[in-house]
């Protein structure tokens, strides 16, 4: 392409994604995802890779930066990559769930336009459809303060990603057709670290100097907890929030979170091992990477750190402990704490029970008896086209009723801009994450036991963690505060990947009346159409 052309091209492009935000940069990303062979635990396997990257590239951007990134389905199956806590404000269409967008066709390509508005911190994307997760497709997301906005911590030396997970030797296609034929998944097989079984990752580090890591858990079953030997720990961020600073000598994270830990390298030269290990399991599965100090004498020797097990309490108490810090500047120069979320009054308060049972004879998953089964149509595109019989606003409840699983395409409504509590309520014997896209929520409660209206008084109305993805300890409650400010489609879902697959997922649909552009954008010009959607028009440019 002579470079006139391409000059011109690039404005183009350029002019049509303006509508998203004419003053903030634009970064541009061309992506290949294939299949290729991987060895992560020793034995061939079949992985989805992103320009030949095992894991995918980061994707490092800074506050309202518009992401443009062309995905190539070079596969053989349909795909679509998901945005684990960009919150895609009034742009629920760009997602990447099936909810609201149409997979990318094999041998085709879709370029997804996110505008990180608003946002800080660490995150991550993966593969949604299917179980492409079990083969990878994953990789980080950061997202920097703007330049004159305080960080409240001194630049580090470094800033590294850190994908901990746990992992199958089986490819993702037999899991799937477990999980098909109506069984669970054995207990995974191992854990890797940055896509590396036991040792076979490793980090850098210069003595004296203080680093930060963006730890998150891209896994599909387990909690898992972080440590490094002989090295404390200083939390400082998660999923968007900065915290108070609190020092671990680890840190639990459980499915789909992430957080950011700043460590200094104060110890001997040497090298020291990196540990992760499965939590509130009977077997525990460990992996370990390695930190070399630049100047290291000596290798890793003996065994790596133990770290907690089964214990609960430990846990539930490191929880407890994450608080907001209330005088750092999140993505504007106001204070985290200007927002006081506990003097709001909320106006509704909705109760998720979650459950496992039977149906036709096959393992499903629920969420207050209603087991998600996918529509013909991505529920977003019925919604903006008025297609009928796609699914029926109110087919889940907003409190347990008892009574059998049974499926549905489970979509519950909620008004724009109001203000509600949202109850999990666990009364099985595993530990339960669960992610709402589109949001951040205050984590105002979580404690034992049936949750009542006696439970709201030991919540948290100053200081609560805002996050995106949060925990429910076994036969436990976990109470969170939402503010419904994001018109769109958005998946409320467990992030334990088998029962997400098997039903244990819905879709907030938070609606309006109004149709200006301030509340929600319109269908992207280039949305692929599917399902009953095929061949209708999104809209003139």
């Amino acid at each position: 392409m002579k470079p006139p052309v391409a000059v011109a091209l690039l404005c183009a492009t350029a002019a049509l994604f303006a509508i998203a935000a004419a003053d903030s940069p634009y970064r541009f990303f061309d992506w290949n995802v294939t299949f290729g062979d991987i060895y992560p635990l020793g034995v061939r396997q079949t992985g989805i890779l992103i320009n030949g990257q095992f894991p995918g590239p980061d994707i490092h951007s800074v506050t309202n930066d518009n992401l443009i990134i062309n995905v190539h389905n070079s596969l053989n199956q349909p795909f679509l990559i998901s945005w684990s806590g960009i919150q895609n404000r009034r742009n629920s269409y760009e997602d990447g769930v099936y909810g609201t967008t149409c997979p990318i066709p094999p041998g085709k390509n879709f370029t997804y336009i996110l505008q990180v508005k608003d946002q800080i911190g660490s995150f991550f994307y993966f593969p949604s459809l299917a179980f492409h997760k079990a083969a990878g497709g994953f990789g980080g997301i950061r997202i920097l303060s703007r330049p004159r906005i305080p960080v409240p911590f001194p630049e580090p030396a470094g800033d590294y990603t850190v994908l901990i997970g746990d992992w199958y030797k089986s490819n993702h296609t037999k899991l799937k057709a477990i999980l098909d034929r109506g069984r669970k998944l054995p207990f995974p097989d191992g854990i890797l670290i940055n896509g590396r079984g036991p040792g076979g990752a490793s980090f850098n580090f210069e003595q004296g100097k203080t680093y930060r890591l963006r730890i998150s858990n891209v896994g599909l079953q387990n909690s898992l907890n972080f440590r490094i030997q002989n090295h404390r720990l200083k939390l400082v961020e998660v999923e968007g929030t900065h915290t108070l600073q609190t020092t671990y000598s680890s840190i639990d994270l459980h499915l789909g979170q992430s957080c950011s830990v700043l460590f200094t390298a104060d110890q001997p030269a040497k090298d020291y091992y990196i540990a992760v290990s499965t939590r509130f399991t009977s077997r525990v599965l460990t992996s370990t990477a390695i930190l070399r100090y630049s100047n290291s004498a000596s290798p890793v020797s003996g065994p790596p750190p133990g770290g907690p097990t089964i214990q609960i309490d430990w846990s539930l108490n490191q929880a407890r402990s994450i608080r907001k810090n209330l005088t750092a500047s999140g993505p504007r120069p106001n204070p985290q704490g200007s927002y006081h979320y506990g003097l709001i009054n909320t106006t509704r308060t909705i109760i998720l029970a979650n459950s496992a049972g039977q149906v036709n004879g096959k393992q499903r998953y629920a969420v207050n008896s209603v087991s998600f089964v996918p529509a013909d149509t991505p529920l977003k595109l019925a919604d903006y086209f008025k297609i009928g019989g796609v699914y029926r606003v109110g087919s889940i409840s907003d409190k347990p009723r008892g009574g059998k699983i049974y499926l549905d395409t489970s979509v519950m409504q909620a008004d724009y801009r109001a203000f509600i509590e949202i109850v999990f309520q666990n009364n099985e014997n595993i530990v339960q994450s669960w992610h709402l896209d589109g949001y951040n929520f205050f984590v105002v409660g979580m404690d034992g036991g049936q949750w009542t209206a006696a439970s709201r008084r030991g919540y948290n109305l100053r200081d609560a963690v805002s996050r995106c993805t949060t925990q429910v300890y076994p036969k436990s409650w976990t109470a969170v505060y939402v503010a419904l400010d994001n018109v769109g489609m958005w998946n409320l879902r467990s992030e334990f990947w088998a029962r997400q697959y098997l039903g244990q997922q819905f879709y907030l649909r938070v609606y309006t009346t109004s149709t200006s552009l301030r509340d929600e954008y319109l269908i992207p010009k280039n949305a692929l159409l599917c399902g009953r959607a095929r061949g209708r028009r999104t809209r003139p440019l």
